[in-house]
């Protein structure tokens, strides 16, 4: 078995912005792993805010044994980007050696499009309200916070866009007490989520706090074994296949998560189509799907996902799977 790992580079369409910093374009690894003449890709996105960088999650793959399959890869990768690419890629080799689909092979439904938020990032409220504006015709919009002065931002945002459906992005950027004062507002205007307010180290603050809006795990849920440390805190758990480590434990997730009561959200690094592809799966019948990622690119791979009125678009084998 080969694997061979290369570094793409995909501009975005603007400055994209979060609480920690900001962007111009989204730096990826594509993990292509070639075996008896058939070959499978994976995308992954490695993360600073989880110790990651482009050498490092690639020095991970270019380690790994000559010989193992997907069921030994949990043992030879933790949880993170490296293993979300070459897990992809394998199931994406396994696909093309059956000739199915990988939702066959995962035993799931047939996957159909779905309607995913659209991110506006961290900006003056003023910027904010202009871009919500151009895009108040999207269903469901997401909307970058992180700092203590974010009420003007979030009000901006809903005069910008007073029909669409509103969830909001803290990133680890709030303290418990801007959270609880802010928590009020966000009923008001209307918001449907709001994803990790606090850092994660810091989250037991939530415990005993009222949710009048339904609260996500995103930095503090990795994977399964995240799972015991949410009660009391969270009602929903963002599942993201770099944090997991690829489709294989994201399923797994979404399963485990479903059984003990938390509703579910799909969401993404900032990557091309390949990465959102595997994650179009995991999505399937979540409460909130966040998979924009190529949305928020000047340039994708080719045979792209489709994104219309109906939402993202499973892929074509074309792309994968």
């Amino acid at each position: 078995m080969q694997i061979e790992v290369t570094r793409d580079v995909f501009r975005l369409a603007q400055v994209f912005t979060i609480s920690r910093g900001s962007r111009t374009e989204a730096q990826v690894l594509t993990v292509t792993v070639t075996d008896g003449g058939v070959t499978g890709r994976g995308e992954c996105v490695p993360y600073a805010r989880y110790g990651e960088t482009l050498d490092s999650v690639a020095a991970q793959i270019e380690g790994l044994p000559p010989t193992f399959d997907r069921d030994a890869l949990a043992g030879l990768l933790p949880a993170g980007a490296a293993r979300n690419a070459v897990d992809c890629a394998l199931w994406d080799l396994e696909a093309k050696r059956a000739g199915q689909r990988v939702w066959q092979l995962a035993g799931l439904a047939a996957p159909g499009p779905l309607i995913t938020a659209y991110t506006l990032s961290l900006d003056t409220p003023e910027a904010m309200e202009a871009q919500a504006e151009k895009n108040a015709h999207r269903p469901l919009l997401k909307i970058k916070l992180g700092t203590p002065d974010d009420m003007p931002r979030l009000e901006a945002v809903r005069r910008g866009a007073p029909k669409a459906r509103i969830i909001v992005d803290a990133n680890e950027g709030w303290s418990a007490p801007v959270y609880a004062d802010l928590a009020p507002h966000l009923v008001r205007l209307g918001v449907d989520l709001v994803e990790q307010p606090l850092p994660a180290g810091a989250d037991d603050a939530l415990l005993g706090m009222e949710r009048p809006v339904p609260v996500c795990a995103d930095e503090s849920c990795h994977d399964r074994a995240s799972l015991p440390k949410l009660k009391g805190k969270y009602d929903v758990v963002n599942i993201k296949l770099d944090k997991t480590g690829g489709l294989t434990e994201a399923l797994a997730l979404r399963d485990a998560a479903l059984a003990e009561g938390y509703k579910v959200m799909v969401g993404c690094m900032v990557g091309s189509s390949l990465a959102m592809a595997p994650a179009v799966l995991v999505a399937q019948g979540a409460e909130v799907v966040d998979l924009d990622g190529p949305l928020l690119l000047a340039e994708d791979r080719e045979a792209a996902l489709v994104y219309d009125s109906a939402g993202v678009h499973p892929p074509e084998a074309a792309l994968w799977g």
